[in-house]
This record gives structure tokens, sequence and C-alpha cells, in this order.
């Protein structure tokens, strides 16, 4: 049984190069794995942030030989080219991991000529289905990658709901995301604060520690967190660390940081963070919080529970399905920072971490990326092949 991820993968950055060599992992201890991955992701123009690349270790190493660098996301006729070489693997199954609508176009050509080059069948692992910064020609865009799939997994019902106004008729699983268990172990408040005085500069070592981590976007609702402040500081002598880089104008977060009085509560750490530095940022913290306005999931939340951290999130999307209200954290109402204060003020005066974090370490073990293959497997039928 021979399987192709294409998708982003090291020395690409970031959550999808993460998942995808975790997949990977997972999948080639059963069955003949590689993956196509970019060359070229975004266009400079198009890419918000510093840098593409990580600047870090490759936490999950994928073999050279078993990682094809070949896709160029805005050249046709390289698309059309990968998808033959595909094609001429003679793979049972092609995974895509699908998130918007900018790679739709390259996902659909690598499929199609895939496909017409060999018996694959096609699973797109849907991430998204709606973006969240929608633009004109997303849903022409995402119906004809759609056309090319022959089975649909999604990880929260938000975006089953999205999934069923696109496809119909077509084989679907919900397979909710797993833990992000790649970053290293879990360490004391202690040696984590430690350091990050000493790496950062910034002094939490006695203190109540609130997480703000993550790219940091409009719809992530970090302006909700800051005007919470006050209300948070009014009853708690809070630090809120903002961990991420801006994919949004920075200097209008650091005017209402001055504006609403905060430099001495809140610190910002603006840059992508190296994969061998998650770990201390959530070893350092009481709770994640999660203020977004809009969402489907957030791989934040599976971070968080990985090291058995409480998270504070709205009730968007597919967050509250993987945060249990009064057992694994709070779930709260969006676009209201008297919601985020009044959860921050239950979760220290309630003395609620010890509770939930007990709760999270029993809760995580339902998404275990044993389970995730497992679904891959009965949705495609790849198992069975496999046996034959």
């Amino acid at each position: 049984m021979k399987i192709i991820i294409v998708g982003t993968a090291y020395p690409m950055r970031g959550a999808f190069a993460q998942l995808n060599a975790i997949l990977y992992s997972y999948l080639s201890k059963k069955y003949d794995v590689k993956i196509y991955s970019f060359i070229r992701q975004y266009p400079k123009l198009l890419f918000p942030g510093k840098t593409q690349e990580e600047k870090g270790d490759e936490l999950v190493k994928v073999p050279e030989d078993r990682n094809v660098i070949s896709i160029d996301s805005i050249n046709p006729f390289n698309w059309i080219s990968v998808g033959k070489k595909i094609g001429r693997e003679k793979a049972d199954l092609i995974i895509f991991r699908y998130w918007i609508p900018f790679f739709a176009p390259c996902f659909a050509v690598i499929s199609y000529f895939a496909k017409k080059n060999s018996n694959a069948k096609v699973l797109l692992i849907c991430d998204n289905v709606i973006p969240h910064e929608k633009r004109p020609g997303d849903t022409f865009l995402t119906k004809n990658v759609f056309n090319q799939a022959d089975y649909f997994l999604v990880q929260s019902k938000s975006v089953e709901d999205d999934l069923l106004k696109f496809s119909k008729g077509k084989p679907y699983k919900v397979s909710f995301h797993p833990l992000y268990n790649i970053f290293g172990e879990k360490l004391s408040k202690v040696d984590a604060r430690e350091f990050i005085r000493k790496e950062y500069g910034v002094d939490i070592i006695n203190e109540k520690v609130i997480l703000f981590f993550g790219y940091i976007r409009k719809y992530k609702g970090l302006s909700y967190l800051l005007k919470a402040m006050p209300g948070i500081l009014k009853n708690n002598d809070v630090k809120l660390l903002v961990v991420g880089e801006f994919y949004d104008n920075e200097e209008q977060y650091s005017q209402e940081i001055k504006d609403l009085g905060l430099e001495n509560n809140v610190f910002v750490l603006s840059d992508f963070v190296p994969n061998e530095k998650v770990r201390y940022f959530f070893s350092a913290s009481d709770v994640v919080i999660l203020p977004y306005s809009s969402a489907t999931q957030s791989g934040i939340t599976h971070i968080a529970h990985f090291y058995d951290k409480p998270v504070i999130a709205t009730n968007v999307g597919g967050l509250a399905e993987s945060v249990i209200d009064g057992k694994t954290g709070l779930v709260i109402q969006p676009e209201s920072p008297e919601a985020i204060a009044d959860a921050v003020t239950k979760f220290y005066n309630e003395h609620l971490e010890e509770e939930f974090s007990a709760n999270v370490a029993e809760e995580k073990k339902k998404y275990d990326w044993d389970n995730f293959v497992k679904d891959i497997e009965d949705l495609t039928k790849i198992s069975k092949s496999n046996s034959n």
C-alpha cells in the first residue's frame, strides 16, 4: 500500500508542516509513504510573515528521499508535472491537507493528473472549508478542488457543517484534531519561567500568567483580550504573555497596550517561536486563552492539552468542541472583553487550575494519533487493501 501526502513540510515552517510530518511518522509504520512538499508555498508579496522557513529544529524527521520538495504554488506547468510524477508513483491513496482556497487550483490540477495516470484515490483533510478571511472566488475554487476528492476528513462539527454545503454524497468522517506531541515534555513552571527570564528578559517567576500564543490576526481577538485586561487586573495581578508573529498591524496593538496602561502587565514577544522553545511558554502558563471572533478548530488548544493546560476559549466554530466548559476550561461568548475578564477572574478566584489540569490530563487521551490514523483507514479502506 503506497500513500502520498501532498502539502507543506520541513524546511517550511508552521503547524501544517508539523502535522504532515507527524502523520507521515504514524502512517509509515504500516505503509509505504512519501511527502510531496513545496519549493515555494507562498509568493513573497502574499506572505505576511517574516520568513516561510523553520528557524528551529526538525522535530519529526522525514528522510530526504521521502520528502520530495517539488511543488510551486503559483506555477500551473509545475502542477501538471508534479501531478504526472505522483501518478507514476502508482500510489493507492493521495492525502491533501486543505485549509485555504489559495491552494485549490494547485491541488485540483495535481489531483487530476495524478488520478489520470494511476488508480489513486484522493483524501482531503479539511482544517477549514470556509476560510477565516473570505475573498471573492473562494466558493468557486473550493468546489473545483472538492470535485477531485473521493473522501473528506474534517476535524470539528463546524467544519462538517461547512463541508456539507459544498459536497454531498461523498464519504467523509469527523475525526477530532489530534494532539501536538512533538515539542518536548512538560517542564515545571519554575524551570520554564526561569528559561523565559534568561532567554527573553521577561520576569514572570512568581506571577499569575495567562498565555495568548500563535500568529496574530484580527479574527484571533487579541484586541478583545487587551480590552479585558483592566477588568482582570481589578481582581488579580495577572501577567499576559502574547507570543507569536504579527500578521496584523503590530503598532495598533502596541498603541492599545499604551492607551490602556498595560505596559507592566502585557509582555509581547512578537516573533515566530522555534519548535524547540514552544514548550517553555505552555509550561510557564497557568491557562491558555483563545479569544477568537471566528474559528473552525485551533491547534493551539491541542498544544495546550498536551501540556495539561486548561483553556479559556470563545464559543465559535469548533473551539468549544475541544474545551469542556467547567471541566477542562471555560467557554465564553465571543467579542466580549467583559466575558473574558469574568472568566479569568473566575479561574483564579475559584482556584480552578489544579482541577482543570487533572481533567485535561484524562480527557486528552481521546485525541490520540493512532485513533486519527484508524479513522483514515476506516474511511478509505486502505487497511483492508493492505492486508490483501
